[in-house]
């Protein structure tokens, strides 16, 4: 095993989740940031908007780590790559478009020898086969951010707080998506999330170009006692992000996202929904809302996701899984 873990990490700058300016920061934070905070790894950034010839690592790297295993975040070649032994790590985006972005012949191409991310690895083998490697690595929560949270008393407590991507509930779309847009539509991914919006009790959120109206996320989320995290067939880093704000965070797990694999607890770190029970269980917080109850969840909430999915935590699992293959 070695002491310090020699990384080549190879880029395109302008990938937007890498240039710190875009609404979704978590991956600029893990790779930008917290990568080379790691006591373990020595990294070295290799920006390459086109070609980026390996050959110039010599033997002076142990892994290459790639953002993505696309060409959207990742160079179009990697020029000599079948040559070296070095062993590739890529980052892996949506699994869901594999298929439609093309990009599986990249694994070939880059030689990819185990990718990661954070959802559950039953939800990556639905779309890439059985001999790729997969690890989940769950991360996204960036310490810095957090550091100046409103306490929860302080917070709005009449709302709660619906953020993200829709869906369109009108019975018309949804049946002309279903025919020319299978399995891709807002209503597909996030139907609870876009039911919960026709509730007067929950204010919704929306993008306006590169950021969220009036407030970065962790802004906004730190000004409500209550939050929803809802996507259907995986839970997102939004589950997260709302936990580490100190947000009561009305979760979405179910059998179908496969979200029991975060290990939050229902009336413990988190209050469990479901199209059957969603609107239940917000009553039961809007009609008690000062029982300090909800506090200690949403307190014990914030705990566990910085001790398990903090970018710090995540980086350390990746440095196990490079201890393994190098």
């Amino acid at each position: 095993m070695a002491d310090n873990i020699r990384v080549a990490f190879i880029f395109k700058p302008d990938y937007p989740f890498l240039t710190g300016d875009h609404f979704d920061n978590t991956t600029f934070y893990f790779f930008m940031k917290a990568l080379k905070r790691n006591s373990k790894l020595n990294v070295t950034y290799f920006p390459s908007k086109t070609n980026f010839d390996v050959s110039q690592l010599k033997n002076n790297f142990d892994v290459i780590l790639l953002s993505d295993n696309l060409n959207e975040g990742s160079p179009d070649e990697l020029i000599g790559i079948r040559e070296k032994k070095i062993p590739v790590i890529s980052r892996v985006g949506d699994f869901h478009d594999a298929k439609r972005k093309g990009k599986i012949p990249f694994h070939k191409k880059y030689k990819i020898d185990y990718y990661f991310n954070f959802m559950h690895e039953n939800y990556f083998y639905k779309f890439y086969p059985r001999d790729f490697n997969y690890r989940t690595i769950v991360f996204g929560v960036e310490p810095e951010l957090y550091r100046e949270d409103i306490p929860f008393n302080n917070r709005k407590k009449d709302k709660i707080l619906n953020s993200g991507a829709m869906g369109n509930p009108k019975l018309k779309s949804r049946i002309i998506n279903q025919i020319i847009n299978p399995k891709k539509s807002g209503w597909y991914f996030y139907r609870l999330r876009t039911k919960c919006n026709s509730l007067n009790y929950v204010d919704y959120y929306g993008m306006k170009g590169k950021n969220y109206i009036n407030t970065n996320y962790s802004e906004l989320l730190s000004k409500y006692q209550a939050s929803i995290a809802a996507t259907t067939y995986y839970p997102t880093i939004k589950y997260w992000e709302s936990t580490a704000s100190g947000c009561l965070t009305f979760m979405e797990i179910t059998e179908k996202n496969n979200g029991s694999y975060l290990g939050f607890k229902d009336n413990e770190t988190a209050i469990f929904i479901n199209e059957e029970n969603y609107q239940s269980r917000f009553q039961e917080f809007l009609n008690d809302s000062d029982n300090p109850k909800w506090k200690k969840i949403a307190e014990a909430g914030k705990n566990y996701s910085f001790k398990k999915f903090s970018n710090d935590v995540a980086i350390d699992s990746l440095v196990k899984l490079m201890e393994e293959i190098i």
